[in-house]
């Protein structure tokens, strides 16, 4: 079996006439420290985890998104559709050097999983 871990990173998609004010109450009103080094993307220290607001057009509220990080992305792949979980490769474009892909899990929870050795 391969070994899944939870990674570090969630993401927040957020609608574009929600972005600014969202930003600004992770950064001014609960004060969080800004992620430096990724620009133009934005990102928080959230405890151990990093928190990253990034603008969803097309999205008519927030959602979460979640990583799951892995040594083998070809073995977590094999693992995962023998189990019948459900790839979301269409709703965000990784890159074709990009060591990962998209799934949903039952509950409609989108979840990156990505090999360890390329998250932030």
């Amino acid at each position: 079996m391969t070994d899944f871990a939870g990674g570090r990173n969630i993401a927040m998609k957020v609608p574009p006439h929600q972005y600014e004010e969202t930003v600004r109450f992770y950064r001014d009103v609960i004060g969080l420290a800004q992620i430096e080094g990724h620009e133009p993307a934005v990102g928080f220290h959230f405890g151990a985890n990093q928190l990253w607001i990034d603008q969803a057009p097309g999205m008519s509220q927030a959602e979460i998104w979640l990583e799951i990080v892995m040594d083998d992305k070809d073995a977590a792949a094999d693992h995962l559709a023998k189990a019948g979980v459900a790839r979301r490769d269409e709703i965000e474009p990784l890159g074709s050097d990009f060591k990962g892909f998209w799934v949903s899990s039952p509950s409609s929870i989108i979840h990156l999983v990505d090999e360890r050795t390329g998250a932030w």
